[in-house]
C-alpha cells in the first residue's frame, strides 16, 4: 500500500510538485538496484534466511522515519535507504525458490509466490485508499511497517532450516566465465525487461497521479481500482500460467503478447478521456500484461544459472527492475508535468512497442517456434 500512495502524500500532504515527487520515487528505484547487487553477493556467500529476515525487519524500520521527514531531501534519503534494504530479498527468495522448487514445476511456483504477493495487491491499495481518507496517510507507513516485522517473524519461526544450512556446504568455485554478468543474452534480456518495466511500472508511477488531478477520483476510488489488479492476478494467473507451462519452449510468445498489452493500455487510457469504464479496462488490460510476462521473465530468470551463480542472475534481474523503479516516475511524472498526460501516454505506447521488438528479436535468437 505504501508504494502506491507514496507519490500522492507528497504531493497531497507535503505539497511537493509532481516533478518534486517524480524525483523522489527514483530514489526508490536507486536503493532497489544496490540493494539487489548487495543481495545477490551475500545470496551467493551467506544463508538465504537470514538475509530475507534482516531485509524485513530493517525496511520496516527505517520505513517508520519517513512518518517525521518533511523535505524532498529527507525523503529522498529514506525512500532509498527503504529501498535498499527491502530489495535485498529479492535475490534471497529468487534463490529460495530455484532450491525449493523442481524444473517441472518452477513456474508454477514462480506463480504461486507472485500469488501470495497479489493477494497482499489486491487488499493493500483498497485498505490503504480507505486509511488515506479515515486516519490519514501517516497511519499507511505504521502499518506497512508492522506488516514487514509479522513476516520477517514468521519466516524465522517456520522456513525449514535445511536449504539454508546447505548453502553454507556448498562453497564451490566457479570461474567468472560464467558469470551472469558476462552472458550477453541474458543481459539484453535484462536491457528488454527494463524498458518493459519502465512502461508497466507507471501503473504505480504516474497513473494515479492522473486519476487523482485529472480525473478526479478520491484515494478510495484509485485503492480499488489498483486493487482490482492484484485481484485478477490472483483469479486468472495461477490457471492460465498452468495451462500455458505445457508449452514452456514458446515462452517468448508469451512474453511478447504481455508487452504489447503494457503498451495497448496506455493508448486506452489516452483515448478513454478520463471516463470510469476506460479506467476499468485500462486495468483489466495492463493486468493480463503482468500475467503474461512476469511469470515467464522470471522462469527464464530461475533457468538460466547453475547453482553458484543464482545470486548473480536474480540479482540482474531484480536490478532491472530496480532501475525501472529510477526512470519511470522521473520520466512519466516529468512529462506529465511539462507536456500534460496525453504526450506521456503516446510515449508509454512506444516504450511498450520497443520492449515487443527486443523480446521478439530474443525469441527468434533462441529459434523458438
Amino acid at each position: 500500500m505504501v508504494l502506491l500512495f507514496t507519490s500522492l502524500y507528497l504531493t497531497n500532504e507535503l505539497h511537493f510538485t509532481i516533478a518534486e515527487a517524480g524525483i523522489c520515487m527514483s530514489f526508490y528505484g536507486i536503493g532497489s538496484v544496490l540493494g539487489a547487487y548487495t543481495g545477490g553477493w551475500l545470496t551467493d556467500k551467506s544463508d538465504i534466511t537470514r538475509i530475507m529476515i534482516f531485509s524485513l525487519i530493517s525496511s520496516g524500520c527505517i520505513l517508520l522515519f519517513i512518518l517525521v521527514a518533511t523535505t524532498p531531501v529527507a525523503v529522498s534519503s529514506i525512500i532509498f535507504l527503504y529501498s535498499f534494504a527491502a530489495d535485498m530479498f529479492r535475490p534471497a527468495i529468487g534463490k529460495a525458490m530455484a532450491a525449493y522448487s523442481s524444473p517441472e514445476n518452477r513456474t508454477r511456483s514462480v506463480s504461486l509466490m507472485r500469488l501470495a504477493i497479489n493477494l497482499g495487491f489486491s487488499v493493500g491499495p483498497a485498505m490503504g485508499g480507505l486509511l488515506a481518507i479515515a486516519v490519514g496517510y501517516k497511519w499507511l507507513f505504521i502499518i506497512d511497517a508492522a506488516t514487514s516485522f509479522t513476516a520477517g517473524a514468521i519466516l524465522f519461526f517456520f522456513l525449514p532450516k535445511t536449504q539454508s544450512d546447505q548453502v553454507k556446504k556448498d562453497k564451490v568455485v566457479v570461474s567468472f566465465a560464467s558469470s551472469a554478468y558476462k552472458d550477453r543474452e541474458y543481459l539484453f534480456f535484462i536491457l528488454m525487461v527494463t524498458i518493459y518495466g519502465t512502461c508497466f511500472f507507471q501503473l504505480i508511477a504516474s497513473v494515479p497521479q492522473y486519476f487523482n488531478k485529472e480525473c478526479h477520483y478520491s484515494e478510495d476510488t484509485i485503492g480499488w481500482l489498483m486493487g482490482l489488479n492484484g485481484f485478477f492476478v490472483v483469479l486468472l494467473e495461477m490457471p492460465l500460467v498452468t495451462a500455458l507451462e505445457k508449452k514452456q519452449k514458446n515462452i517468448f510468445r508469451y512474453i511478447i503478447l504481455g508487452a504489447f498489452c503494457a503498451s495497448f493500455s496506455f493508448l486506452i487510457l489516452q483515448l478513454g478521456n478520463g471516463m470510469f469504464i476506460w479506467s476499468l479496462v485500462f486495468i483489466l488490460v495492463i493486468t493480463m500484461s503482468e500475467i503474461l510476462c512476469m511469470p515467464f521473465m522470471m522462469y527464464y530468470s530461475l533457468s538460466k544459472p547453475i547453482n553458484e551463480r543464482q545470486g548473480q542472475y536474480s540479482a540482474l534481474y531484480s536490478i532491472s527492475y530496480g532501475i525501472a523503479n529510477i526512470i519511470a516516475p522521473i520520466v512519466g511524472l516529468g512529462i506529465a508535468d511539462r507536456f500534460g498526460f496525453d504526450v506521456m501516454f503516446y510515449f508509454f505506447v512506444l516504450v511498450g512497442l520497443i520492449a515487443v521488438g527486443g523480446f521478439v528479436y530474443l525469441k527468434k535468437k533462441r529459434g523458438d517456434a
